[in-house]
């Protein structure tokens, strides 16, 4: 198992390189000049040349990647123009907010779509598979950032049972009660896609393997229906079904920026849309690196997962 996730975590240095590679020409490719946005009203000729000379911005694009790409590599993400502090430090203040959101999506799209699978796949073309089924398919259809705004409209608007948006009550608040509160909307609505299709796919797994002789030998020993379902044929559709969670884990981390916008979540998200708005170079770079890299290491703990339940995957 070693030299499994070693061979994992080597795979995984040029997917972040490219990665890198990626972000860097996007940013340096975009319209408009960082210096000017920085400086706004003193953005002079005098002061716009001055200050791309201070931040490096004057000279060729492989020699600024080849210094970011550096730097990184010594820990250093730069510094946030519009912020004025350390990215590393901007991140890592806001990520423990998005972890909480896109943890707590994932955890709710996990075992809401597994269990809507197993009972689709037991009650197959009954009335809860057709229910489920329609449940899903509106579930994939609705943009998270929709579903979130109708929530918005009507639970917090309306009804006025739930915060309109933010971490915490403005005035109060700030216990484990409030959270939950101004959580309640934006974890369903980014978890309603991703539960969708984990659903989908783990009935599909489930009916394969309720297909299979060792099910049908299980059954014919007399063992319980629930101990067949849970103990035998879940247990042997989670091989397929731990790849899909990897997949939906990077859906809910992507989702986050939009989320977090429509709800106003302090995550890094809202970040990192604020600082595209304001151009700031080392902040989105920097963060969308840092985010990719927690996705990657999350597939790294998927596969490895994966390996644990079917070692056949190692070879």
């Amino acid at each position: 198992m070693g030299g499994y996730i070693l061979r994992r975590l080597i795979a995984a240095v040029p997917v972040l390189l490219g990665i890198t590679v990626i972000v860097f020409l996007v940013m340096s490719l975009i319209p408009g000049d960082p210096a000017t946005a920085i400086l706004g009203a003193y953005a002079t000729p005098e002061n716009v040349e001055k200050l791309n000379r201070d931040l490096g911005l004057d000279r060729p694009m492989v020699e600024r990647y080849v210094i970011w790409l550096g730097n990184m590599l010594q820990g250093d993400f730069g510094r946030s123009f519009s912020r004025n502090r350390p990215v590393i430090d901007e991140v890592a203040e806001r990520f423990s907010a998005t972890l909480v959101l896109a943890g707590t999506s994932f955890v709710l799209c996990a075992f809401f779509g597994i269990i809507a699978g197993v009972i689709s796949a037991v009650r197959q073309y009954g009335f809860a598979d057709r229910l489920i089924t329609f449940a899903v398919l509106v579930g994939i259809s609705v943009p998270p950032f929709f579903l979130g705004m109708i929530m918005i409209l009507v639970f917090a608007v309306h009804l006025r049972w739930l915060p309109v948006s933010g971490m915490y009550a403005i005035y109060g608040g700030g216990d484990l009660a409030d959270l939950l509160r101004h959580l309640v909307m934006p974890a369903l609505a980014l978890a309603a896609v991703a539960a969708g299709v984990v659903a989908r796919l783990a009935r599909s797994a489930m009916l394969e393997v309720l297909r299979q002789d060792h099910i049908r030998t299980a059954r014919a020993k007399g063992l319980p229906e629930r101990r067949v379902i849970l103990g035998h044929a879940l247990r042997s559709a989670m091989v397929s079904i731990i790849p899909v969670l990897g997949l939906q884990a990077g859906f809910v981390l992507s989702g986050a920026v939009y989320i977090e916008t429509v709800f106003q979540w302090p995550g890094v998200g809202r970040m990192l849309v604020d600082a595209i708005l304001t151009r700031d170079l080392m902040l989105v770079q920097g963060g969308v690196v840092l985010v990719a890299a927690a996705y990657v290491l999350f597939n790294i703990a998927v596969d490895v997962a994966q390996a644990l339940l079917d070692p056949r995957i190692k070879t």
